[in-house]
């Protein structure tokens, strides 16, 4: 893991060091609640329906066991005893009082976290694939571009004031575990004819109320050549993206009206009188950050191992979580072990501190120290050597942190929805909640298969219902909360957007309805075909008539 070095502390404490001054003259009220607002939106701080929310970054999604440590204390201590895994790789706290964030900023930067940039119309918190560094099908390690992205985009004199929100995914796999295709900017890593490995990139995906697939800009990118390009990418859009209206201020809706290949020329424009020297680090600056991100102390393991096999010969439901829960890992006798926030009748993407402090404990013992957070809101240890995943699931159940649902059906993407957010429009909590307790069959899951299924609380999609294979909007329909259905959308590699069957649901029918989308699919796929795949085949008309037809 990367770790601070003599600037990154200074700057994390001297942070910490203004907000505590801008949260004693607000409270003292020396500033207005309008005064104050762009000051606490540089550092995480929401003020949510009922009281302030602040979102931590988890860069990359890499979190250390003290890390996750001392997470957990923070929501022992300042909040209601649980946290928030968001699609954003980040973590969130509902109930922090306004005069406890300068201590949480505090207790934070003692472990080498903070909450900048983490809101704002500045870069957020860049994220990548889950698994990387241990996927088997990686070409390398994202992390390492992701870090120096991340130093390079921290308070960057241009870049803090920008049009609007600007988010950067990056991936290592052929695989695209980290949905860079709905970015503002996607770097996916790929190696050119001649074998050497770079970065395609892609400009001008999003979700919101637009929602829009990045267009390629550069097929194939030299590593050396990535921050250069990429300021370039940045100017054109500090220079052109409308500032007069925010619905329109994200880089997608400029690429879209500007033409792609409009774009694409001037962004080559722009980086043709970028200085490459003044733009990129010194060399040995990669080399040193790589050096933070080298594999761990693997044991010499063969990749058969008897005491885990009979595991799976006589335990059906360590069986049943190794199907879904467990992933193929690059080293012999390792495994990526997931672990689902997807409890029957659970809020997803919630932890509390006490398995907070338990997941931390297991990665020391069992995953290097090391977690995972996954833009779907579940955590990971990628170092789990694989004659220790019973012990690990033993525990992991003593914590209720064993749900086998990975990928399936009940594995939710969920907003916060109108139980918190102000922006919301419905609720989506009680729904996702609904769901997992009606499709709770562990077997029933099976049968359907791979099914992602995603629910947001209003038009902003911060639940990703777009790429759903199965997506649900809440809106308000004078005063009642209706829920739209789309279908066949997909975050990654083969990238599409949901469409939307037809009129809305209310609350009380929404489930039937997914039931119904459920029981058409099993009626009309073809053998072992995921959903998407027969979407795809056979298109809406099969799910809207079934919907619809006593309509």
């Amino acid at each position: 893991m990367y770790r601070y070095d003599e600037f990154d502390a200074r700057f994390v404490n001297e942070r910490v060091g203004q907000l505590r001054d801008q949260v004693e003259r607000r409270l003292k009220g020396e500033i207005t609640e309008e005064e104050f607002r762009p000051l606490r939106l540089m550092n995480g701080l929401y003020l949510q329906l009922h009281a302030y929310m602040l979102r931590v970054a988890v860069p990359y999604g890499t979190l250390s066991s003290r890390q996750l440590h001392r997470l957990a204390d923070i929501a022992t201590k300042y909040d209601k005893g649980y946290a928030h895994f968001t699609t954003r790789q980040n973590i969130q706290y509902n109930w922090p009082k306004l005069e406890d964030v300068p201590e949480i900023l505090s207790d934070l930067a003692e472990v080498e976290m903070h909450a900048i940039q983490t809101s704002g119309n500045c870069i957020r918190n860049v994220t990548s694939d889950q698994w990387a560094g241990a996927a088997a099908d990686e070409i390398a390690d994202p992390r390492p571009i992701c870090e120096l992205i991340r130093q390079w985009s921290s308070l960057h004199p241009e870049f803090c004031y920008l049009p609007r929100k600007f988010k950067i995914a990056v991936t290592g796999s052929p695989h695209d575990r980290a949905a860079v295709k709905f970015h503002d900017i996607g770097l996916r890593m790929h190696r050119n004819y001649k074998g050497a490995p770079g970065y395609e990139v892609l400009v001008g995906g999003g979700l919101g109320r637009t929602p829009m697939i990045g267009i390629t800009v550069r097929e194939w990118l030299a590593e050396e050549e990535l921050l250069a390009y990429l300021e370039a990418i940045m100017r054109v859009y500090n220079s052109l993206g409308r500032r007069d209206n925010k619905y329109k201020a994200r880089i997608k809706i400029l690429v879209h009206e500007t033409g792609h290949d409009e774009f694409r020329r001037l962004v080559d424009e722009e980086h043709a009188k970028i200085e490459a020297p003044a733009v990129l680090p010194d060399p040995r600056e990669l080399t040193r950050i790589e050096a933070y991100f080298a594999e761990p102390q693997y044991e010499d393991l063969a990749e058969q191992d008897a005491g885990y096999n009979k595991a799976l010969a006589t335990s059906k439901d360590f069986a049943n979580w190794v199907k879904s829960n467990v992933a193929k890992h690059k080293k012999p006798g390792y495994a990526i072990a997931n672990i689902s926030l997807k409890p029957e009748g659970g809020i997803p993407g919630d932890a509390t501190d006490k398995q907070m402090h338990g997941l931390a404990d297991l990665a020391e013992t069992y995953s290097f120290a090391e977690i995972r957070v996954t833009h779907e809101q579940n955590l990971v240890l990628p170092y789990v050597r694989k004659s220790d995943l019973s012990d690990l699931w033993q525990k992991l159940q003593a914590l209720e942190l064993a749900p086998a649902n990975l990928g399936l059906m009940t594995d939710i993407i969920v907003c916060p929805g109108l139980d918190y957010c102000a922006l919301a429009t419905a609720r989506s909590i009680p729904v996702a909640q609904e769901l997992t307790n009606r499709f709770a069959s562990l077997e029933r899951q099976h049968d359907i298969g791979t099914l992602r299924l995603k629910i947001s609380g209003c038009i902003n999609a911060c639940g990703h219902h777009h790429v759903g294979h199965i997506g649900i909007l809440g809106v308000d329909r004078k005063g009642e909360e209706i829920y739209q259905i789309t279908l066949g959308g997909s975050a990654d590699e083969n990238a599409s957007i949901g469409k939307i069957i037809g009129p809305g649901f209310t609350g009380d029918e929404i489930s039937d309805a997914v039931e119904t989308v459920v029981d058409t699919y099993l009626d009309i796929r073809q053998k072992d075909e995921p959903f998407i795949d027969t979407y795809r085949r056979v298109g809406k008309d099969p799910f809207k008539e079934a919907l619809y037809a006593t309509a």
